[in-house]
């Protein structure tokens, strides 16, 4: 199944797999229960790792390094390619290693790289949560609207 929007954003095989297991195939209380608990994982990483950014005292290239390992694993769950490379460029990074994760780099190159890749990593998540919000809307809302409108409250 491909999700309008999310050709070059979202691998179909996986995220079909995390469809799969939906008893109500309408509803899909149980992918949206693991997408949804992985925007609030990935906002929480997101501010921990502009934190640790923004102090870079201590092994702050190390949590970052973690932060993004953490984001890479979870994104990579769901199928989100371009967060889920983006985070890996992060652990990379935090690791004073280039993109590939080969060569070492400066701590001052690190820091350049960091800022920048996570920006991106965070537009990169935006965007897929605005085109997943929008796959669950329209899942739920064709059937619910006649039976149960108070559902749009909950939300």
């Amino acid at each position: 199944m491909s999700i309008p929007g999310a050709e070059d954003q979202i691998d179909p095989a996986t995220f079909e797999q995390i469809l799969e297991m939906d008893e109500d195939e309408v509803e899909r209380e149980f992918s949206k229960s693991i997408v949804y608990d992985f925007f609030g994982q990935a906002d929480q990483t997101f501010k921990k790792m502009d934190k640790e950014l923004e102090k870079k005292e201590g092994k702050y290239l190390k949590e970052l390094s973690e932060l993004g390992h953490f984001l890479k694993g979870s994104s990579a769950t769901l199928g989100l390619t371009k967060v889920k490379d983006s985070c890996e460029k992060i652990q990379h990074y935090g690791q004073l290693k280039d993109d590939a994760g080969l060569k070492d780099i400066t701590e001052e190159k690190a820091q350049e790289n960091l800022a920048k890749i996570i920006k991106q990593a965070k537009t990169e998540f935006t965007d897929v949560k605005e085109i997943l919000k929008e796959f669950y809307q329209d899942k739920g809302d064709d059937e619910e609207e006649e039976e149960e409108p108070p559902a749009k409250a909950k939300a």
